[in-house]
């Protein structure tokens, strides 16, 4: 990579929610002079969700440091194996090793929000008051915001894809972890276990499960010490 040249900020969502989730950190990534953009999947199938962020990497220049937020974690972990991804960054997200998928990890660490959701028309559902255990720590107003764009999953969408040992990124490119300790939608004790058998640097932060909308500037910050070190090389 030329000296002068930074790597590209991908962007992957997770449920309930699409690329503009990261609205509040993707201007400081851009002003950095980072090439930044979002993918945006369905959420209806994980293998396609991965084809997804295979396309938006086509669209990029490389080397491609590759952000996952909770379910986004799992998109990052199979598509990061592209050589175009040199580094990994998880937001409070899951991290399936081969042979798991994401329900697998969720199971080994219950958290609160799954009773605030209701299953309909083959899609989970947030319901108005979970935002409580998804998004607590912003504003009312913020809250029925986050509610009322909310895209719901494929209810088995969790449950769809175990990996193989070769489509696991982070067993062979650097990782870095946002640890949300007020999260109740992914555990943050589950949080810390697949931080620490993947070896990520970790950064905690007292946030809900969105923290790159309560805590912006910690979030921005740690993509900043993955991109430094992918550059460094």
């Amino acid at each position: 990579m030329p000296a002068t040249s930074k790597p590209t900020i991908v962007f992957c969502h997770g449920i309930w929610a699409d690329g503009s989730c990261f609205s509040k950190v993707i201007p400081a990534l851009q002003a950095d002079g980072h090439e930044v953009i979002a993918a945006q999947y369905g959420l209806d199938v994980f293998d396609e969700d991965v084809a997804a962020v295979k396309r938006t990497l086509n669209r990029v220049g490389s080397p491609v440091v590759l952000v996952g937020h909770s379910y986004g974690g799992a998109t990052i972990t199979a598509a990061g194996v592209d050589d175009r991804v040199a580094g990994l960054v998880y937001i409070a997200a899951v991290a399936p090793d081969a042979g798991e998928t994401v329900q697998d990890q969720l199971d080994k660490y219950p958290s609160d929000i799954f009773s605030r959701v209701q299953v309909a028309d083959g899609r989970a559902w947030m319901l108005p008051n979970g935002t409580e255990f998804f998004a607590g720590d912003l504003s009312e107003a913020d809250q029925k915001l986050v509610w009322a764009t909310h895209y719901a999953p494929a209810a088995d969408l969790f449950q769809q894809q175990k990996l193989a040992p070769d489509q696991v990124a982070w067993r062979s490119k650097p990782s870095w972890y946002v640890l949300a300790t007020e999260d109740h939608t992914v555990h943050p004790d589950l949080q810390r276990w697949v931080s620490q058998r993947m070896g990520a640097s970790v950064t905690e932060v007292r946030s809900s499960h969105v923290p790159m909308l309560s805590q912006p500037d910690v979030v921005i910050e740690v993509i900043r010490k993955a991109a430094a070190a992918v550059r460094a090389g």
